[in-house]
């Protein structure tokens, strides 16, 4: 069933500053019951983890009911459930580990559609190693993965294949399931970066083909850090330096320090108010969770076309540079003889929130020839018609 777009509003006090926010690509706004887990976390009792007494018990809970929820988001075990600062951190950490094994000879294969964060630390690991950086490339005409390039780069000498599931300004969503079984075929790992792809449809790594995969809980109403999954017997594998004294234990090995209880609390209270958008039938959190982004794809999907349509109505002086068929509702635009930035400053006078910039996507803004700034235009679960109507009435009277 549709989503009750107004009732779920309602769960976000931001909302009632009446603003229009399409910065949700950067991260999006936060529900009260988000909040909620957070406080009545930190005020606790709250302990380190242990089993004695109820502050540490609360401190243990909060990291089972993280690994769990985020288990049935991505569809994978409990077990192979990462902790991460950010998904940035996540991911240097990771090529570092797996970086133990290169040797020079070895090659690496990333693209040109991805954010810096699935770019470069894979680029500087193999350029500590001696290994070989390939690439895969972005055809300008369709921002789309050209795959002809991919199939190229890939062979017997691949370790890694690092791809995005979706582009963080383009919103481009490459044949990754395509990608990750030819990469198996010649023997290499297939990292995700699904930080984006997260934000706006259901997750299933397996059926992905990812080996692992990152995604940011702040992109879909959560608070700020990352979350890595990987099969538990693949994680057996990999040693990352750590402290001595620190448990060895997966997926505990690869969590550095101290968790953040309440920071874990908040991302489980995400997911489950993801699950229950829409609300229904539904037994199992996976379930729920199936249907409600179901809805919101829908949701979306109809907000997009809106705002396609408007867009085309506002002539040629906007160029849309999303042009993939399969997309997330991403817009990345350049106007005309105007300068992006003064287009986000006129927005927000009229409280409506787009942002120019280059977003860390160094790659896909090469590829394309954009030497500056443009502006990006995200959906989110909370946006209504009547934001994309201020939002283009906002950019028709900015040209």
């Amino acid at each position: 069933m549709p989503i009750d777009v107004t009732a779920l509003r309602a769960h976000f006090p931001s909302l009632d500053h009446g603003l229009a926010f399409f910065d949700g690509p950067g991260g999006t706004q936060t529900p009260r019951p988000v909040a909620e887990a957070i406080a009545a976390t930190l005020t606790g009792p709250l302990s380190n983890r242990g089993t004695v007494s109820p502050s540490e018990r609360n401190a243990e809970q909060s990291v089972t009911d993280f690994r769990a929820a985020y288990a049935d988001l991505l569809h994978m075990p409990a077990s192979g459930i990462v902790h991460g600062r950010s998904a940035t951190q996540l991911t240097y950490d990771f090529s570092r580990t797996l970086a133990k094994g290169w040797r020079p000879g070895d090659e690496i294969i990333v693209s040109r559609l991805d954010h810096d964060t699935n770019v470069r630390p894979w680029v500087q690991a193999a350029e500590h190693t001696g290994a070989t950086v390939r690439w895969i490339d972005v055809d300008p005409e369709t921002a789309e993965l050209d795959l002809r390039s991919y199939e190229r780069a890939l062979s017997s000498r691949t370790r890694v294949v690092a791809v995005t599931a979706a582009s963080n300004v383009l919103g481009t969503k490459p044949p990754v399931r395509r990608i990750a079984d030819l990469a198996h075929e010649a023997g290499a790992l297939v990292y995700v970066d699904g930080v984006h792809y997260a934000a706006h449809r259901l997750v299933d790594v397996p059926a992905l083909g990812a080996d692992l995969f990152v995604c940011s809980p702040y992109k879909f109403l959560g608070p700020h850090c990352g979350v890595l999954a990987g099969a538990p017997e693949l994680l057996e594998t990999l040693r990352p330096d750590k402290l001595l004294p620190s448990s060895d234990a997966v997926p505990e090995r690869f969590e550095f320090g101290t968790l953040p209880y309440e920071i874990l609390a908040g991302s489980r209270a995400a997911v489950d108010f993801l699950a229950a958008m829409d609300p229904g039938p539904g037994v199992t959190r996976r379930e729920r969770l199936t249907r409600s982004l179901a809805s919101l794809h829908a949701h979306e999907m109809t907000l997009r076309t809106r705002l396609e349509e408007g867009l085309r109505d506002l002539g040629d002086t906007v160029t849309l540079h999303s042009k993939a068929q399969d997309r997330t509702p991403t817009f990345l635009m350049t106007l005309e003889g105007r300068d992006p930035r003064e287009a986000q400053l006129h927005l927000a006078a009229r409280d409506v929130l787009a942002t120019a910039g280059q977003f860390y996507a160094h790659e896909p803004f090469a590829a394309l020839k954009l030497e500056g700034p443009a502006l990006r235009v995200g959906l989110a679960p909370y946006n209504t018609t009547d934001d994309i109507d201020r939002l283009l009435a906002g950019l028709a009277e900015f040209l």
